[in-house]
Parts: C-alpha cells; structure tokens; sequence
C-alpha cells in the first residue's frame, strides 16, 4: 500500500471524524508516518478538502445511497481518488483506482469491489456531469463549484455582487504563500533574506506591511532558522493588526485572545522588548505554548494569564496604554489555510458569535487608559462579526471614537480575510 495515500488517507479521517484542524493533523499524520513526498500528501489533503462538496456531488451520481449514510472511510477513499482523476495529472488513471482499491481493502473490507466500480464508472462518464443550473439556483451553483457551505455563499452574495462573490469563494480555494516576519529582536528583513537565500529558499517582499517576506522552498519550520528563534510563521493580515496597534517600547500593553500567541510575539518584538504585554487567554494549556514560543524568541516582557475575556478584572482598570480584542470568531477568512472551515454548519454557537465578541470587545475597554487605544480584530469577512460589532459597541460606549478600519480581503489584497478596527479613548 502506497505510504503517501494511507498518509493523506488518516489526515482526512482525523478531519472527518474528530474534527482536527487541516494544517495540525497533516503535520502530525506526515511525522508519524513518514510519507516518502509529503507534498504529494499534502496537495491530496488539501485538494480533497477545498473540493469536498464538488467530490460529493460527482459520487453522488454513482451511488444509491444517500451521502451521509456511507461511512466515512468509504467517502475519504472515493473523494481520494476521483480527486486525483479529476485534478492530479501527474497520477495515471490506473495507479489512482488500484492505490484506492488497496485502501479499501485495508480500511473498509468488503467493500474494495463497489469502489473499484464507482472509479471505473467515474472514468467512463465523469466528464459528463454538469453542474445545477445558475440561472435557476446561482447559491446551489456556486456551493457545489467552489464547495462551500450553502449559507457562507448567501452571505458573501448578500454583501457583494455576484463576480466578487465568486472571485472570493475562488480565492479561498487557493494555495496561499508561506509568509514570515522576521524576530525583531534578533535581526532585521534583509539579513534574514540574505539568509534564507544562502540556504536555497527564495524570498519575496511583502506587500502590505514592511516585516512580511514570503517565501519558497521546503522543510523551512525544521531548519535551524526558525528553532534559533530567528523568524516565525505569520500572514500579512495578522501583521497588520498590529501594525495598526502601533505598540511602542515602555508601554503596558495587553492581548487579551492571546492564544496561540503569534501577534502577542511581534508586539513584543515591535515594543523592543521594552515594557509589559499582558498576553491571557482562557485556555491554560494554549498559554504554555505561547510560554514556549516566547522563550524560542526571546520575548521577556511576556507575562501569561488564564482569564475569560468576558469578565472584566477591575484591578488592571484603565492600566493599558493599548489593548488588542482579536475576537474569537467563525474564521472565513482563513478557509485558504483551513479549509475545513467552509463545511461549518450555522447553528447556535454561530449565531452567538457577535453577542460574545460584544461582550469582549467592552469588557476588555475598561483597561484601556485615557487617550488609550483598543483595536478590534476578527479573522473573518462576515459584517455581523465585524463592522456592526464595533457599531454597538462605540454606541453603547461613547467615551470611545474610531480611528480607522479595513476590511481585508483573499482576493483583493492576497492575504487572509481580516477585520480591523482602531479605536481612542477620548
């Protein structure tokens, strides 16, 4: 059996059944089993999850039974290879059955045959299947297109014209850059470059915020670079909040959704490891990480904290010179490194979402000292979460006024989806 597809095969059934994040179980199955071309796992993986909803619609013209009572290992195996039928060239038409017959074989026994004969069919007649007509349903259309949950589509259409719509569910289906920033602490952009161009990778600038560079070549996070604590992982989105914080060295700063601690680093690094960071999240295990990511910078003005965002501490009342809410949220911004994320249903926990980034947002102003700043930020492109959040709140808190705000958008500034908004205290 071949080690890249039983590889890609556990990955998806890690994200299928327990819900694991796309980019953790991946790096995790490709450790333990040692594929002999990770990336061939990795373009299998994320093929199969951008496209699942497509996958589905195609197998779906195959089969008698309904989708969601096959079981899903039988799915994975058939998404497996009719993606590599449809989207992978390099792989013979043979090798993509075969390789998914032996899979079968192995994990979901006794029925090896009805996929053999679901591929073969697929092979005869699969460029036949036409997708639902956009004149009469364009939401089912593009759903099924770009695979996306139906009332993601709904609210991207309700917000954009219909070619933006589909420029930005296109967009999220891309591969995007491996996009760094340099430790401030420790060098600057262009020595990194030099460096990293020394060690073969190729480097590119950044085009919205100075510190980005993005970069090309393999294995970048197990060289010596990064465990030297010389650069870390970060999409220029997310540099761009702090960016706007503007964080400057002596200052008292707190990060109150610290977790997983990438923003809370380069505030340190921007503050010249000068002053105080508050970093405290709800989750003390997430903040034994950013423990460890401090130590592997060198971030020392970093003090960890478990605290529910919700609640106010009256005892840090007004100690912030700046405070950053990068809100918990649904994420629709970030289905380029998620993919995972499309397939979210719309249920309680989601409609919930802006009352909690509400309760966040005012909690976390009563740190803010006057002529203090507090950013607002989500990674996401959903209005609910983001510009009417900030409404409600600079309504109900007067003593605040806006500055400035972007909405950042995949296919317009090739970055992730991301909310931003500045805020004075007067």
């Amino acid at each position: 059996m071949d080690a890249n597809r039983k590889t890609a095969f556990f990955t998806l059934m890690d994200v299928e059944g327990k819900k694991a994040y796309s980019n953790l179980a991946l790096n995790h199955q490709i450790m333990v089993s040692k594929p002999d071309s990770p990336a061939f796992v990795r373009q299998l993986v994320y093929g199969v999850l951008e496209n699942k909803i497509y996958l589905d619609f195609i197998i779906s013209h195959y089969v008698k039974t309904e989708m969601c009572k096959m079981r899903s290992s039988e799915k994975t195996i058939l998404r497996m290879g009719i993606y590599q039928l449809r989207y992978m060239e390099s792989v013979p038409a043979y090798a993509a059955v075969n390789e998914s017959v032996q899979l079968a074989k192995r994990f979901c026994r006794g029925r090896d045959g009805f996929i053999n004969a679901i591929l073969r069919n697929y092979l005869r007649s699969g460029k036949d299947i036409k997708l639902p007509s956009r004149e009469e349903d364009e939401v089912q259309y593009l759903a099924i297109k770009y695979s996306y949950e139906p009332w993601i589509v709904r609210l991207w259409r309700e917000s954009y014209e219909a070619f933006f719509t589909e420029e930005l569910l296109g967009a999220g289906n891309q591969t995007p850059d491996l996009v760094i920033r340099p430790n401030l602490l420790r060098t600057t952009v262009d020595d990194l470059k030099k460096r990293l161009e020394q060690n073969g990778y190729e480097t590119s600038d950044g085009h919205l915020v100075a510190d980005a560079i993005h970069v090309k070549g393999p294995d970048l996070i197990g060289g010596r670079l990064y465990k030297s604590g010389m650069f870390s992982v970060m999409d220029e989105s997310s540099m761009k909040v702090v960016e706007m914080l503007d964080p400057q060295p002596g200052e008292t700063i707190m990060d109150v959704c610290a977790a997983p601690g990438g923003k809370t680093m380069y505030i340190a690094e921007k503050m010249k490891n000068s002053g105080k960071v508050i970093a405290q999240d709800i989750y003390k295990r997430k903040l034994s990480l950013l423990n460890q990511e401090a130590e592997r910078l060198g971030a020392t003005i970093v003090e960890t904290r478990s605290w529910d965002a919700t609640r106010i501490d009256s005892s840090l009342g007004e100690k912030a010179d700046r405070v950053l809410v990068d809100a918990p949220c649904s994420g629709l911004g970030v289905v380029r490194r998620k993919p995972e994320i499309k397939y979210k249903k719309f249920d309680a926990e989601m409609r919930e979402l802006p009352e909690k980034q509400l309760m966040i947002l005012t909690s976390s102003s009563k740190y803010v000292k006057s002529n203090g700043i507090l950013v607002y930020s989500t990674c996401t492109i959903n209005p609910a979460e983001n510009h009417r959040v900030v409404l409600e709140f600079l309504k109900r808190n007067p003593a605040f006024i806006k500055e400035e705000s972007i909405q950042l958008l995949p296919n317009v500034n090739d970055t992730d989806g991301f909310y931003i908004c500045k805020m004075r205290r007067k």
